[in-house]
């Protein structure tokens, strides 16, 4: 093999210690430990905490406040100790977790330094950082920057060596003085001294010291989208300039070789019992209300496959699985005969997305999935597209000279004075006024028509150049793409309106806005998804494709989209294409939406007053100075899939997300199989996130929004710089500093199907598989066709049956085809 070739295979393996970390303008909450998933989590989050400095479990406090609660089951919390061996008492072995913590044992480990290591013994790896989170800053910058970094187009480290001549804060010695031509042979140069067995090691240190700048690396150079294309930058780019400053400042590039196994034995730390005692809580009670409803209803011959009364309803509404919905999917259910129903939000269709007159594209579906399209926001009313424009063009210009007099240097100072008064008004509004605030803007948006109301979603001009993705959707893909959907939420009956909604969130002053949008649309809104699978239904070709498919679409059937504001809950129609004849149907539905929302606002805010509640809500939307909009799925602990049924009558106190499915409209399984490896994965990393968030904010979120730092339309700094901060901030997890909102459990799915069926499609899924054996996530069965009793997966394609005392083994013919 190559020295080049063996740089590279051991920078990519090194790297996958470092989770992907998405730009915040599109955030995505992932896992931060994804590239330990292929080991126990007892064992990920010990190796985590030597590679990253992050803690991997609650805190005893805690798991102190839970036990006071009632949150843990006491006899559940002893079964859980005693299986490990511990003979202590819960607050006997909660404070020696305690004091361990105090005197420096790894599991209680805080925080990490910006280079993962102690800066104080080492200040030139600070210098390193600060010079290299300087450059980083300036070349994957976004669009925020007013002066570019020079020759960016040449890749960060030719641009590098452009500039590295000029930077007095770099030493004029060692490797950074004469870089060679190639990164590859920078880092070779560096390694010389080493053996190549501890090539590795140098790279997962280097790589891990500034996690967030290099997962947001990863992340870009795999997704190769426009920025990447127009600036291009490479793990061995970035690892080439940094070995060169870490010579510069005279500073050693290897970790001292590992003595012994440094892989700390923590399965037997009593955290990982009390955690795995307080989801257990969590889970059977869960658990004992799905498999009740599934044994109350189960025998109802006469109930329709979604629940529901007899005849149609009065509207079938389709929402993201989000925890977030599951609040105003119930309000909206006790308005009147409609059935709700849970589906991923990008619904089923893998696009990438460009909004009429936008600057770029975006990935409009889960990170685990790639684009397969590229819709486009089509013009078709020519008088509304021009009103548009001249207002869109009025206060484009507007802005532009605005920022032009704000940003240039010649102008700056004059145009504070001059404009001074008139900013200082402004800001005492949205500062004392922020609801009225909100009115005017609101009034103003409104008075501009949006792209729904004169564009429609490109999905019926096809065009397969072979350049790129291909443009629209074929008739038989949308055909694929509607009659997966009915599929995978086993519909049968059709409302007269049937509503996608999508749905996004809406705060001010908030570079953290997009992680409160949906998380199956790469962190954007999911109203343009809602759109177009509305327009695929819709067509006349796709319903006779239908047909012929076994789905009887009724010809007076309408779909149509919306878009759900999860921080005022106000659901916006896009009823553009609904006839006259529907009229009364979509009154009814705006009234009953409109009493759903101030019921759902209610709920979430405390407040008696519905009318009050949504203006709190809009007061929290519109408030530049507001920390917490909304919690966004802060609190989710549960993964619920199976009919409607199960869940209408439940209150799950939004911490579930909800998927709809009838097994027995999935005869082969395929359905099950989508959800298991789709939804559920994706679910599994909004949960890691929140969850490694709220246990070490410091290592694994984003620290307080008071003192962020927006760089480059990126990330944020905590200061003036040093690494990209890589979760979410205090503010969305914690409801004080010391005390957490979101309770972190990982995440308990619980089922509705037979469980030989969900062992087959678990033996055919090595991945999902894997994620369940090393206790990522749980996963329970209730299965309706053995008295609605319910299993729990161990491992090994192994389940626990109710009693508890024995295990039901995978059946013969699934372990034949693993």
């Amino acid at each position: 093999m190559s020295t080049e070739r063996a740089i590279r295979e051991r920078i990519d393996d090194a790297a996958t210690a470092v989770g992907p970390v998405w730009p915040i303008h599109s955030f995505v909450t992932a896992n931060p430990l994804s590239g330990f998933e292929d080991r126990p989590f007892s064992e990920a989050v010990s190796l985590a905490a030597d590679r990253l400095g992050g803690r991997g479990y609650p805190s005893p406090e805690t798991f102190r406040a839970a036990l006071d609660d009632g949150r843990i089951d006491p006899e559940l919390l002893d079964a859980e100790l005693t299986e490990r061996g511990y003979e202590a008492d819960p607050e006997t072995l909660l404070d020696r977790t305690e004091s361990g913590a105090e005197s420096g044992n790894p599991t209680g480990t805080e925080t990490r330094g910006p280079s993962g290591g102690d800066e104080a013994e080492h200040p030139g790896v600070e210098r390193v950082d600060r010079v290299l989170s300087k450059w980083l800053s300036a070349f994957l910058d976004e669009g925020q920057a007013e002066w570019s970094m020079p020759n960016r187009e040449d890749g960060f480290y030719d641009a590098f060596r452009s500039v590295a001549p000029y930077d007095d804060e770099i030493p004029e010695k060692g490797l950074a003085a004469d870089l060679p031509a190639s990164p590859i042979d920078a880092v070779e140069s560096v390694l010389g001294p080493y053996p190549e067995g501890r090539w590795g090691s140098v790279f997962e240190a280097q790589l891990a010291a500034l996690p967030g700048w290099t997962g947001l690396i990863k992340r870009r150079a795999a997704d190769d989208g426009a920025w990447q294309s127009a600036h291009p930058i490479t793990l061995e780019g970035y690892l080439a300039v940094r070995l060169a400053l870490l010579d510069a400042f005279d500073v050693d590039v290897a970790p001292p070789p590992e003595s012994g196994d440094s892989e700390a034995e923590t399965a037997d730390e009593p955290a990982d019992a009390f955690l795995s005692a307080w989801e257990a809580s969590y889970r059977g009670e869960l658990v004992d209300r799905v498999a009740a409803e599934s044994e109350a209803r189960g025998e109802a011959a006469d109930a329709r496959v979604d629940g529901g009364a007899s005849g149609r309803p009065d509207a079938q509404l389709v929402f993201c699985i989000d925890t977030r919905s599951e609040v105003v999917r119930r309000h909206i259910e006790a308005t009147g005969d409609y059935e709700t129903h849970g589906y991923a939000g990008f619904f089923g269709v893998p696009m990438e997305y460009r909004g009429y007159d936008a600057d770029a594209s975006v990935d409009a579906c889960p990170p685990i999935v790639d684009a397969q399209h590229r819709i486009s926001e089509v013009p078709t009313d020519g008088d509304a597209r021009a009103s548009r424009d001249r207002l869109a063009s009025l206060r484009e210009a507007a802005g532009d000279v605005v920022e032009a007099l704000k940003s240039n240097p010649a102008t700056a100072f004059s145009f504070v004075e001059g404009a001074g008064s008139g900013y200082g008004v402004a800001l005492a509004a949205r500062t004392l006024l922020p609801g009225r605030v909100y009115d005017v803007l609101g009034a103003a948006d409104d008075s501009t028509p949006d792209d729904h109301e004169f564009c429609e979603p490109g999905v019926h001009d096809h065009d397969d150049s072979g350049v790129g993705l291909p443009v629209g959707l074929t008739r038989d893909e949308r055909v694929e793409y509607a009659a997966t959907a009915f599929e995978l939420m086993g519909w049968e009956a059709f409302g007269r309106l049937v509503v996608f909604a999508g749905h996004a969130a809406e705060t001010a002053n908030n570079p953290y806005g997009s992680s409160l949008d949906c998380g199956a649309c790469a962190g954007n809104p999911g109203g343009p998804n809602a759109r177009v699978l509305a327009a695929i239904c819709n067509d006349p070709e796709v319903k006779a494709g239908l047909r012929e498919r076994g789905h009887d679409v009724p010809d007076d059937t309408v779909f149509l989209a919306a878009e759900h504001n999860t921080t005022t809950d106000e659901i916006a129609l896009y009823d553009g294409d609904v006839p006259d004849s529907h009229a009364e149907d979509l009154a009814r539905l705006r009234a009953d939406l409109d009493a759903a929302r101030e019921g759902a606002a209610a709920e979430r805010t405390g407040s008696d007053s519905g009318d009050a509640a949504v203006r709190e809500t809009e007061r929290r939307a519109g408030d530049w100075a507001e920390t917490r909009p909304e919690w966004g799925l802060a609190g989710n602990a549960g993964f619920v899939v199976g009919p409607r049924e199960l869940t209408s009558d439940l209150d799950l106190d939004g911490r579930a997300f909800l998927h709809s499915y009838d097994w027995e409209t999935d005869p082969e399984g395929d359905a099950l199989e989508a959800i298991l490896a789709g939804p559920m994965v994706v679910t599994q990393w909004i949960n890691a996130q929140y969850y490694f968030s709220t246990v070490d904010n410091a290592a694994y979120g984003s620290g307080s929004k008071v003192t962020h730092n927006p760089v480059g339309n990126v990330g944020v700094h905590q200061g003036n710089g040093g690494d990209l901060m890589t979760g979410l901030p205090l503010q969305s997890v914690m409801a004080a500093a010391d005390e957490p909102y979101h309770q972190p459990l990982r995440l308990s799915t619980v089922l509705h199907a037979p469980v030989d069926r969900v062992t087959e499609v678990l033996a055919d899924n090595e991945g999902v598989a894997e994620l369940l054996d090393n206790d990522w996530l749980s996963l329970t069965v209730v299965d309706p066709t053995q008295e609605h009793r319910a299993f729990h997966y161990e491992s090994d394609l192994e389940w626990t049956s109710p009693s508890g005392s024995e295990r039901t083994e995978a059946p013969a013919a699934a372990v034949a085809d693993d």
